[in-house]
């Protein structure tokens, strides 16, 4: 007396088969690539094969290590600013506009105390974005505060260093930073 029913084909082969559970295997990425430049690295000898991987980390190792200084100051500034407006700064045909408030917030962080207060008439809401973006890339406290006089209410943006740290200029200024990026270099 048998326990089990005779197999076809088919059913044996899904026995043999490899996981999972008899499916076709899946090809590997060394297959849809170019054949003859992978045997020649599969050819050589096993020792060989660690060098060559061993100086590429090495050489993707050095590469991140030789990161310019000024280029991480930039990102870092870059990054402080709110996400809206460096979507703003990066989308503004006003570059001249930005760039007059970037040399006046450079001029002042050179020349002042750290009690003093830079105060700026910037009617414009979207100046005054601008303007605030430029203060958050050089780590700025920047208020914005309406004055009345008479039946006139005035906007006054009102910039000082933040207590805690130090505003330090990145030597990439911020305008200069947008153009690389706008031509694609950054």
């Amino acid at each position: 007396m048998e326990l089990v029913p005779p197999l076809d084909a088919d059913e044996i082969r899904g026995l043999f088969a490899p996981p999972p559970w008899g499916d076709d295997v899946p090809l590997s990425p060394f297959c849809m690539t170019n054949v003859g430049e992978w045997d020649k690295f599969r050819n050589i000898d096993m020792d060989k094969q660690d060098s060559i991987i061993a100086s590429l980390e090495d050489s993707c190792g050095e590469r991140r290590s030789h990161l310019d200084a000024d280029k991480v100051a930039v990102l870092t500034a870059w990054h402080r600013v709110d996400c809206r407006t460096r979507d703003a700064l990066r989308r503004s045909f006003l570059s001249e506009l930005s760039n007059s408030y970037e040399e006046r917030v450079r001029s002042f962080i050179k020349g002042s105390q750290d009690g003093d207060v830079l105060v700026l008439q910037v009617q414009d809401p979207f100046h005054r974005l601008l303007l605030h973006g430029v203060c958050e890339f050089y780590n700025l406290c920047s208020t914005t505060i309406t004055q009345l006089e008479g039946s006139n209410s005035l906007k006054m943006t009102r910039i000082c260093k933040k207590k805690v740290s130090a505003a330090e200029l990145p030597n990439i200024t911020l305008s200069n930073f947008l153009k690389m990026a706008k031509e694609g270099f950054w």
